[in-house]
């Protein structure tokens, strides 16, 4: 072989080379790109539902409701499903998992058989019990094994609904800082609003414009407003607003209500969804809370208390 020709080829194998390299780049940069967030337009809500017990994607699907709220059963440990949902013949739908963060409940996962009351292996994070609701408990939700559940550990329960492909979380008990601080644990407040920023921050890291809403606790930003709790928080849900409190299917306290509504106009004005769940069926009841929430911009539902029915109110349909 000639010189000449000992050169062309040297040059034709390092084009091969330097072509097979490129390739191998492209391909590797193709599998290491992670596929697209979903885009989720949480001003664009104006109907929601919550279905806590009992929810089926496949019956949620044909609804034309903007925004789902639902255990994180509802996934049925695969994320197709609440892509599905997602994209649903209904019409487009973001789905928010329900997550309790100021009490624990016994038919969690993460509950251990031998976390008995009356033993040794009793947590040290878990207090009495709530009274109302079986099989829930009061939790230090300050401690760090008790966010080590929810947030900071391997197996953590935002994290399992992150992957299911959740929206978003709406995080009940967020009034257990109430409960503490009535029993004279003075940074009660201040602990709360660093565990949702906490949750909001790593949920955001994880999943971009993840939804981050609070059952009650609408006092919380206004009590710390310089926190970046109002800003960071992308709504709250209020129970009872005008049916349900002291009783089901009555009229609220109306003084309380003329309270809350102060301080959710607040939210309002700062651009936050405010959703509300009035606990009667009556349909006047319904078309009184309705009204009365779209006048102050908010989003209405009414439901009982289980919150375990799929309802579509007559005159009130989702659009």
């Amino acid at each position: 072989m000639t010189l000449r020709l000992k050169k062309l080829r040297r040059i034709v194998v390092l084009f091969s080379v330097i072509c097979v390299g490129l390739f191998s780049v492209h391909i590797v940069a193709q599998e290491d790109t992670p596929s697209s967030p979903p885009e989720r337009d949480w001003q664009a809500v104006n109907d929601y539902i919550i279905q806590l017990q009992r929810a089926r994607a496949e019956r949620l699907a044909p609804t034309a409701y903007d925004l789902v709220i639902a255990d994180i059963a509802l996934a049925g440990n695969s994320p197709e499903n609440i892509e599905a949902l997602r994209h649903s013949e209904g019409g487009d739908k973001l789905v928010v998992a329900y997550m309790s963060i100021g009490q624990a409940a016994t038919f969690q996962y993460y509950w251990q058989p031998e976390w008995r009351r009356d033993s040794e292996q009793f947590p040290d994070w878990a207090d009495e019990p709530d009274g109302m609701w079986a099989g829930d408990i009061w939790v230090h939700y300050w401690d760090p094994q008790w966010q080590e559940i929810i947030l900071t550990g391997a197996d953590a329960y935002l994290d399992r609904i992150i992957d299911m492909g959740f929206d978003g979380v709406l995080l009940d008990r967020v009034d257990a800082a109430t409960y503490y601080e009535e029993q004279g644990r003075e940074t009660a407040y201040a602990e709360m609003v660093d565990f949702v920023m906490a949750i909001t921050e790593h949920a955001r890291t994880r999943s971009p414009e993840f939804g981050v809403f609070t059952i009650n606790g609408e006092d919380i930003p206004l009590r710390f407003p310089e926190s970046g709790y109002m800003e960071a928080v992308t709504g709250i849900l209020v129970e009872s607003l005008h049916y349900g409190y002291p009783r089901d299917n009555a009229l609220s306290d109306t003084a309380w209500t003329a309270q809350r509504e102060a301080m959710l106009d607040e939210w309002v004005d700062a651009g936050k969804l405010v959703l509300v769940v009035d606990y009667s069926l009556y349909p006047e009841h319904i078309a009184d809370a309705y009204t009365k929430s779209r006048a102050h911009g908010y989003i209405p539902y009414a439901a009982d208390r289980s919150l375990g029915r799929m309802l579509i109110h007559e005159g009130h349909e989702p659009d």
